[in-house]
């Protein structure tokens, strides 16, 4: 259900447009695994997975399931609550190896939070947590970068100023882009593997970042160019 949500509520907020590497069919189950910039680009990313028939697990905050509606939303969908910095943190895991197990695809955040920035710019994916590769190394499941660009464009900034992105993005139609790419597998120890996952995901978000200045620029100006990763 949410998927759909998404689907349908997206594009009226935004230019949504999906790419993916030639050989890019991500077959269930995988892990997917995309760069994080804003409170919108779940939303964004589950869209555009929508359109090639990927309707994964969420890894997510664990704050979601004390949202009204969406909590039980959340729940009756089978998606995953990750409590970080508590002894139950491991537990995500856990639930997703048993996802991945059953069938389904998950998507997580290899960077495991937001950025500190307040700016509405682009920027390269920040140094990637652990779980990604240990949950690959457990499962041997595939492992598919996904990158978006624009979701700051959306939502970023203070409370205020994201309520006003929200309220304002019909009118302003900010660019979205999501490009996914081909699927790959980790080598087994974990520095090696949680390094590789994060150059794919930025090669992503580099092409994603690419066609969302292309798309917002017009054939008349240059496109934006994405800050380099770091």
């Amino acid at each position: 259900m949410l998927s759909r949500i998404a689907a349908a509520l997206v594009p009226a907020f935004g230019r949504l447009t999906v790419t993916a590497d030639p050989n890019a069919r991500p077959a269930a189950p995988s892990i997917l695994v995309a760069n994080h910039t804003s409170l919108a680009d779940p939303a964004v990313v589950v869209a555009a997975l929508r359109k090639y028939g990927i309707e994964p697990v969420i890894l997510a905050t664990g704050g979601l399931w004390r949202v009204p509606l969406l909590g039980s939303a959340l729940r009756r969908e089978g998606h995953i609550a990750v409590h970080r910095g508590t002894a139950r943190a491991a537990d995500s895991l856990d639930a997703a190896a048993v996802a991945l197990a059953s069938g389904r695809s998950v998507l997580l955040y290899g960077e495991g939070g937001l950025p500190p920035r307040r700016d509405a710019g682009e920027s390269a994916p920040g140094p990637f947590r652990s779980g990604l590769a240990r949950l690959a190394a457990a499962t041997g499941a595939p492992v598919v970068p996904v990158g978006q660009a624009g979701a700051r464009r959306l939502c970023s900034g203070s409370s205020a100023k994201q309520l006003a992105g929200v309220v304002t993005a019909p009118l302003r139609r900010p660019c979205l882009h999501v490009h996914i790419g081909s699927p790959l597998h980790l080598p087994d120890r974990v520095p090696e593997a949680t390094d590789r996952a994060r150059r794919a995901v930025t090669a992503a978000w580099r092409t994603a970042a690419l066609a969302a200045g292309e798309a917002c620029s017009g054939a008349s100006s240059q496109p934006s160019q994405p800050s380099q990763p770091s």
